[in-house]
Order: structure tokens, then C-alpha cells, then sequence
């Protein structure tokens, strides 16, 4: 009796285990367009305190401390403009330089009269994919004989587009 107990057993483990079950789903998938860009923070104060007696050119300074990131996957190639909210004076000079893994490096452009209608290459022939933590550099100039200048805020704006 437990021996035919048993058989019917397997008999019933073995048409359960037989069975199967399954279901499908269909998905639409897509990749948007992305541009981003983005920067470390902002840089130190740009401050002329020094000259060198019977030069009108005084000594410049130079912050090197912040970088930005960037992510592309629409053109083969982008590229990366700059531009202040509002020219410089004259003999006032704001240079800018963006380092670059991923494209062309426009080196030091002078960015004191870019706004936005005039904005600058800064790095052109940017590949698909994405640069990390690529470095920014100022340097601020200025002759004597343009004056002192006091304490002003700028806005520079880097810019990705194809």
C-alpha cells in the first residue's frame, strides 16, 4: 500500500513539475537627446595688487582651481562657446582656457567683449560620450593706464550646442 502510495506520488510530482507558464510584454524604448555641462563651482577673486614700475601692462592673476563635466549623444561632434553677461571696459582683459579629453581645445581666448550674441569657440570637435572634471583657467589683465576698477561681478556662460 505505501509502495503504490508512493508511485502515484511521483506520478503527480511528475505531471506538476511538467507544467509551464509564461508571459510576454512588448516595450518601447528610446534615448532622448542629451547636452549637459555643468561646472566644479565658481573661481577665486581675480585681483590686480601689482605692476612693474614703467610698464602699463600690470601683473596679471590667474585662477586654474575649478573644472566641468559634460555629457553629449546627439552630434558626432559638439563644441563648447564662452561669453560674459556684459563686456569688459577697455584695457581690461578676461582670457579663458578649457582643457578637453574628448575634443579640440580652442587654448587661451580672450572672452572680454563675448556676450552672448558674440560668444567664442572655446572647444570645438567634442565626440559622442562624455569629459570629466576638465580643468578652467582665468587669467585677468589690465593697464594702468585704464584706472582702477572696482570690485564687479561677471557672469561667464559656457555654452554646448553642435
Amino acid at each position: 500500500m505505501m509502495l503504490a502510495a508512493a508511485m502515484v506520488s511521483l506520478v503527480l510530482v511528475e505531471s506538476a513539475s511538467a507544467q509551464s507558464a509564461s508571459a510576454t510584454q512588448n516595450l518601447n524604448l528610446a534615448v532622448n537627446t542629451v547636452y549637459k555641462i555643468a561646472t566644479s563651482g565658481n573661481p577665486s577673486a581675480l585681483t590686480i595688487t601689482t605692476g612693474n614700475a614703467g610698464t602699463d601692462a600690470l601683473t596679471s592673476v590667474s585662477d586654474n582651481s575649478t573644472t566641468y563635466s559634460i555629457t553629449q549623444n546627439f552630434a558626432n561632434t559638439v563644441k563648447i562657446t564662452a561669453n560674459l553677461d556684459a563686456a569688459l571696459p577697455a584695457g581690461y582683459t578676461l582670457a579663458i582656457n578649457l582643457g578637453s579629453t574628448k575634443g579640440t581645445s580652442a587654448g587661451t581666448v580672450d572672452i572680454s567683449n563675448a556676450t552672448s550674441a558674440s560668444a567664442l569657440n572655446v572647444v570645438t570637435a567634442i565626440n559622442k560620450g562624455a569629459d570629466a572634471s576638465q580643468p578652467i583657467g582665468y587669467t585677468f589683465s589690465a593697464l594702468a593706464s585704464a584706472g582702477t576698477l572696482s570690485s564687479t561681478s561677471k557672469t561667464v556662460t559656457l555654452t554646448i550646442s553642435n
